[in-house]
């Protein structure tokens, strides 16, 4: 962390009534949670594929009008 950053840093810890060392753990323990529900949002999300619908009635009559016909 630069200079910059952990003066930043300090001030935010200041305003917060905490230290800085207490702020960045806060801080690094916040990410970490969001981290975990981002990863178990997109688990639940991959988990809740719908199956695949059944074409509807366009759908089949394109498909039926793409094959060739039928000799007798």
């Amino acid at each position: 962390m630069t200079d910059a950053q952990r003066a930043y840093e300090s001030r935010r810890a200041a305003k917060a009534g905490m230290s800085l060392d207490k702020w960045l753990a806060a801080k690094e323990k916040e990410r970490e949670e969001e981290r975990r529900a981002a990863a178990g949002a997109a688990a639940a999300r991959s988990a809740a594929t719908e199956p695949a619908k059944k074409p509807n009635l366009f759908r089949r009559l394109l498909d039926r009008a793409q094959q060739p016909l039928k000799g007798s």
